[in-house]
């Protein structure tokens, strides 16, 4: 296979790159909202976070992008395919983050929420900079995992029409007749980036203490 398709291939996965990282950034932001509401203690704040973690971890991926991509535009919202596809990777991957969340928050010691309370700490004050922080910590191996998922789950965003690594494969494999070439190279650009990923995923579990470190 020629550098200038193995080239194409790199330019698209830097899409991939994006669409994850943002999807993943994103996607924690609603899982730590899902976490308080369903810490709030107030019923239909509760009810909503466990129908949302339920409902998008309980359907595939490819059927939830593929039923946003349908959806808006018949209720009147036109966006582009990166909006789109960011969304729904968002939201697909916030219900899982709140899942993994949920374990680190069950382990925020008891005697450090009181002590807050004693300090006169509001309640969203001892969320924010004592329960976020530590189940943080307590859950990172399981985040990093899941962004590694989400990357290799990226894959799926082609159905909307945004051109990323997978998708720039098959046009290549269509054009040249190369799929064993194009397909091996498109394998081995995810194998890196994910390699990456983990391996940054490790070096921060070592940093950080309660988590790798001492």
């Amino acid at each position: 296979m020629s550098w200038k398709l193995f080239n194409l291939l790199l330019e698209a996965s830097l899409m991939t790159i994006f669409v994850s990282t943002v999807s993943i950034l994103i996607g924690l932001f609603l899982a730590i909202l899902l976490s308080a509401a369903n810490l709030s203690g107030i019923r239909p704040l509760q009810w909503f976070a466990k129908f949302f973690i339920s409902f998008f971890r309980g359907t595939p991926l490819l059927v939830q992008l593929l039923l946003l991509y349908n959806l808006l535009p018949v209720v009147g919202i036109q966006i582009p395919s990166l909006v789109t596809a960011i969304i729904g990777l968002s939201i697909c991957t916030a219900a899982y983050q709140a899942e993994n969340l949920r374990g680190g928050f069950e382990g925020v010691p008891t005697g450090l929420v009181e002590s807050a309370d004693m300090a006169g700490f509001s309640p969203v004050q001892t969320f924010f900079h004592i329960r976020v922080p530590i189940a943080l910590r307590l859950t990172l191996p399981a985040l990093i995992n899941e962004a590694i998922l989400i990357l290799k789950a990226s894959s799926l965003v082609s159905v909307v029409g945004l051109i990323e690594l997978t998708r720039m494969a098959q046009n290549l494999v269509a054009s040249t007749f190369m799929p064993l070439e194009i397909y091996a190279s498109a394998g081995l650009i995810y194998l890196v980036i994910n390699l990456v990923v983990a391996t940054a995923g490790r070096q921060l579990e070592r940093r950080l203490p309660g988590v790798g470190g001492k």
